[in-house]
């Protein structure tokens, strides 16, 4: 185009210019978002159509396009929705923080139908709520205790599950109801204790009912389900065995013994445990002259006064075997006593004392010794008959009556009785004594009291420190009853035992965040050839010491807000992890330094910052923060004792908004030139200034009034003033320009 300026004088003057229009291509720039990561946090139990959050992108400018939002990943399941003009965040389902804790979602911008977009990330973080109760795995479960276990001995572990997490998914357990007070339970690790010794014989079954309740706020118990843990626990041993006579129905004794003299033994075995198993012994019939006398504890079977064979040769003595349980079993033997009659003359044994030694778990029948005696007499009382007189385990052995051969008639047990003395006699009175010693086997393994031991440790335990002294007994003897102990599970290097003492010890210090529990097995084992061994299993569960420094994720964060913002905008969102459990990994937040103003809160339990008061970039008033940033630290301490604490560095940045007018240095400027100056000389230099940054600080200059006849031009970059017309006094003495600053 050719432009044509013109002036009014008299004799006009005019001059030409050409204007070239370049017509560019337009190029589409997208809506940049304010933030590139939003985050936000939302409770499980917000009803549908809830808001979650607000995200901002910003058009390009000079655009007369309309931004639009929409999710473009990250919620496969449809829980979100998004306000496609506002940039806001519902919830469209219920939320659940057991499905998901956390939520990334895409933002995608876009300008109209502009084909490029921008995106951000979007973090939601879903706050459990104490929506689900404890649940136990198994409904009812049955176990079988001794009478023997002593008091404190664990009869069963109860576990119930809980989808929440932290106090809300922390199990505590009761004894709903009881039918004694034989049993308590530990509330946190729900095992289950004696708390006295029990007994078949008062009550053979106990039904616990177990209920578990967690520790949110407000507690929610599995009896809210109808459901709790029966536990069934029965005692062992019934009296369901009658005794059993193991003693010989047939003893013989000299007519001429003195009162109180041993007749015979009479044993009878009940297998039963308890008092089931304590045996009595009582005369039914027979004894009518009360020739005799029964210990009815020990079944010594002795004379109460003088026997003649003359007047009775045999007495059959009914004998009858009652346990103590209830109801009361009992069996019946006859024994036959035969009265033996006295010569004149004594046999004599050629030794007083014999001594001898046979080994355990020989078959019946073993050699043991043989006996002699000589007897002066002729005919029939000089014809010797050997018998064993009843006494300890002397039904063990027999004795050939014709050759004094003695031999066993059962497998000897040292660990029973070590030592036999037994009397033998031929048919006259005349006695000899045999010492007889059992020599031991490694017939018996050790035995634990227990078969699994289960103890709770501290972490902070000093490596060497002594857990537990576990004991195993060996009824062998010597070599064979002296215990060794060892490890044969992998106890990952962090306990040992004492091969003779048998106390467990640890080998290093432990950590319950690297391991809270450890299983393994305790072998007891001899010193014989053979090895026999036995086994127990050693639970060490170990508990939390506060040990952990709560870490942030990062030591250095940076954030940005716009300035003007309302206050309570939420700035950034900081973690700390700690690795101790319970209250010892609870994490509270804190602004430690850098915040003199409170300019800023944060929220204390989730680790949100936000601003406290409206900020400004520029330093414009005193009601207002007057910094472009901020540098606070930030404080993450845990709840234990004594708490633990780390710091970060947060560093925000105050954006500029475009909120300040230029001002120019002087609100009139007064120029004096000659009208003689040159066309192209600089008239003067304006200048304006504004507080704000960056582009909303570069400033241009347009002369809105008064060239009108264009003597005139303005640089709308620098702001210089030249002269492009002659200036004639005459004409025109004063000009007045109207400058703006944009």
């Amino acid at each position: 185009l050719t432009v044509s300026a013109q002036d009014g004088g008299g004799l006009p003057s005019a001059t030409n210019a050409a204007v070239t229009v370049n017509i560019l291509q337009t190029v589409s720039a997208p809506a940049i978002f304010e933030r590139s990561q939003y985050t936000f946090s939302v409770p499980e139990s917000v009803p549908e159509d809830s808001l979650i959050g607000t995200v901002k992108a910003r058009e390009p400018p000079n655009s007369l396009e309309v931004v639009s939002y929409r999710i473009s990943s990250g919620d496969p399941h449809g829980k979100f929705s998004i306000d496609p003009q506002f940039g806001i965040i519902r919830t469209k389902k219920q939320l659940d923080h057991e499905t998901q804790s956390i939520v990334v979602l895409t933002v995608q911008s876009q300008l109209g139908n502009s084909p490029i977009y921008s995106s951000t990330q979007v973090n939601i973080s879903v706050i459990d709520v104490n929506d689900n109760p404890p649940v136990f795995l198994t409904k009812s479960d049955k176990v079988t205790i001794s009478h023997t276990h002593p008091p404190g001995t664990a009869v069963y572990i109860a576990h119930a599950e809980d989808k929440d997490s932290g106090l809300n998914g922390a199990v505590k357990y009761r004894i709903a109801s009881k039918q004694s007070n034989a049993f308590s339970i530990d509330p946190s690790l729900g095992v289950v204790n004696l708390t006295r010794t029990v007994f078949a014989d008062k009550q053979q079954e106990y039904s616990l009912h177990i209920a578990a309740e967690d520790c949110g706020s407000p507690p929610l118990t599995s009896l809210l389900m109808l459901d709790s843990l029966t536990v069934k626990i029965v005692v062992l041993d019934i009296n369901d065995n009658s005794p059993n006579f193991i003693s010989s129905s047939l003893s013989y004794v000299m007519e001429n013994v003195e009162v109180g003299f041993l007749v015979h033994h009479i044993i009878a075995e009940d297998p039963d445990e308890g008092r089931n198993g304590q045996v009595t012994y009582h005369i039914l019939s027979g004894n009518e002259n009360k020739a005799f006398i029964l210990d009815k504890i020990t079944g010594l079977l002795t004379t109460a006064q003088l026997l003649d064979r003359e007047i009775q040769e045999h007495y059959s003595l009914a004998i009858v075997a009652l346990d103590d349980g209830s109801p009361v079993l009992s069996a019946t033997q006859v024994l036959t006593v035969t009265i033996l009659d006295v010569n004149d003359e004594t046999p004599v044994f050629t030794k007083e004392l014999y001594e001898t030694a046979v080994h355990e778990n020989q078959d019946p029948g073993e050699f043991v010794v043989k006996v002699e005696a000589i007897d002066r007499d002729a005919g029939l009382n000089s014809l010797l008959w050997y018998k064993i007189l009843p006494g300890i385990g002397y039904e063990k052995f027999q004795m050939d009556s014709g050759s004094g051969e003695l031999v066993t008639t059962a497998s000897l047990d040292r660990e029973t009785q070590e030592v036999f003395n037994i009397k033998g006699n031929p048919s006259r009175s005349s006695t000899a004594q045999l010492y007889l010693t059992v020599l031991d086997e490694n017939d018996h393994s050790p035995l634990f009291a227990k078969t699994q031991y289960q103890i709770s440790v501290t972490e902070d335990l000093e490596e060497g420190s002594a857990i537990l002294d576990l004991y195993a007994s060996d009824e062998d003897d010597g070599l064979n009853g002296e215990v060794m102990y060892s490890l044969i599970d992998d106890t990952f290097g962090a306990f040992a035992i004492n091969s003779v003492t048998g106390s467990i010890v640890t080998t290093k210090a432990l950590d319950r965040e690297t391991k809270s529990l450890y299983t393994f097995r305790v072998v007891a084992s001899d010193c014989s050839t053979y090895l026999p061994r036995s086994t127990t299993v050693m639970t060490v569960l170990i508990q939390d010491v506060n040990d952990n420094v709560p870490k942030f994720e990062q030591s250095y964060y940076k954030a940005s807000v716009w300035e003007g913002q309302s206050p309570k905008m939420d700035v950034i969102q900081v973690f700390a992890t700690d690795l101790d459990g319970g209250v010892n990994g609870e994490t509270e937040y804190s602004i430690l330094s850098g915040n003199e103003n409170a300019t800023f809160l944060i929220d204390s339990a989730r680790g949100i910052l936000a601003t406290n008061t409206v900020l400004d970039h520029e330093n414009t008033s005193s009601y207002r923060e007057t910094a472009s940033s901020h540098h606070l630290v930030l404080l993450a301490s845990d709840c234990g004792t004594p708490s633990l604490n780390s710091t970060a560095t947060v560093l925000i940045t105050v954006l500029d908004a475009n909120d300040n007018a230029p001002v120019f240095s002087r609100p009139e400027y007064h120029i004096h030139v000659k009208e003689s100056i040159p066309i192209g000389s600089h008239v003067t230099e304006i200048s304006a200034y504004d507080c704000d940054a960056g582009t909303n600080a570069e400033i241009t200059y347009a002369i809105i009034s008064g060239n009108n006849r264009g003597h005139f031009r303005l640089d709308g970059k620098t702001g210089l003033v030249d002269l492009i017309k002659m200036l004639d006094y005459e004409d025109t003495m004063k000009f007045t320009l109207i400058i703006q600053a944009t």
